[in-house]
């Protein structure tokens, strides 16, 4: 009687050769650039891809009232990039509900006829932005980053992610990117947190000068400040123009005027949430 002869690797073959299919099964796929034929994008992590957006949603540039210098300074840095000439990266900073992510995608709404595509990146997704850089690299197209409401807390290290894109390491940051962050705080960092820091470390210049200095990366820093009533008001009358609400004057603004005094304040998006009102009491759809 003859017995089989085996090998010791003749046991853990089969179970290894298993171990290796069902890790190939569960291997995410291997990301595959959209087509960029929408305006729009959307950066998503797992899996990574950017979603297109059928339609962005955002005013004209022309609504946007009582930011005039801003405007005219973004649009102006964006119109450049598009035509693939030399652009900074810009903070658009100051009082909230004053137009700072509007003016953003107002501004790619007027340029997206030249190709100009806008990609939001979400504060959480920071992380990952290498991978998205990596997908955009080399592309003719030029592409906006569009990261809203921006900020770090004391713990975060998100911002570190970022540097990814406004310095881009020793392989720079693509020629065909440009990040626009919006944010209620100029150096991306609560006032209380820089000074607690500052009190407590054993060099104050040198305790919040990591993070402080990551806002001095932005060649751009836009302010926007709360408007007053008579901006508020012209606003509005934008809006009931350009959609075709009538209302008279001494109406508009005695309503308006109280709107703002039940809201307890006075911006860009009051007046915008005032007019809504007013246009469904009146009975006006509005479209883009």
């Amino acid at each position: 009687m003859t017995r089989a002869i085996t090998w010791p690797g003749d046991e853990v073959a089969g179970p290894l050769e298993r171990i290796a299919e069902a890790l190939e099964r569960i291997s995410p796929a291997p990301v595959v650039a959209p087509a960029f034929e929408a305006e729009a994008f959307v950066w998503h992590v797992e899996p990574d891809r950017l979603e297109p957006v059928a339609e962005v949603n955002r005013v004209a540039l022309d609504l946007l009232v009582g930011i005039d210098r801003a405007r005219d300074t973004l649009f102006g840095n964006t119109e450049r990039f598009a035509k693939g000439l030399p652009a900074n990266n810009a903070l658009l900073w100051g009082a909230r509900g004053m137009g700072k992510s509007s003016l953003v995608k107002a501004v790619h709404g007027r340029l997206a006829g030249t190709g100009l595509k806008l990609v939001e990146v979400h504060r959480e997704d920071l992380p990952s932005i290498g991978r998205c850089l990596a997908m955009l690299r080399g592309r003719a197209e030029r592409f906006v980053l569009f990261c809203d409401d921006l900020s770090f807390s004391q713990d975060d290290a998100h911002y570190k992610s970022l540097k990814a894109v406004l310095d881009g390491g020793i392989e720079g940051r693509p020629e065909n990117v440009v990040l626009y962050a919006t944010s209620n705080r100029r150096h991306l960092m609560p006032r209380d947190m820089i000074e607690n820091e500052r009190g407590s470390a054993i060099n104050p210049s040198e305790a919040v000068e990591e993070k402080v200095s990551l806002s001095d990366r932005f060649g751009l820093w836009l302010g926007f400040h709360a408007c007053d009533q008579d901006a508020y008001l012209e606003m509005i009358r934008g809006y009931c123009d350009a959609y075709g609400v009538e209302i008279s004057d001494e109406d508009l603004r005695a309503e308006a005027i109280e709107w703002q005094a039940t809201r307890g304040s006075r911006s860009g998006r009051v007046a915008w949430q005032f007019f809504t009102d007013l246009a469904g009491r009146r009975g006006v759809r509005l479209s883009s």
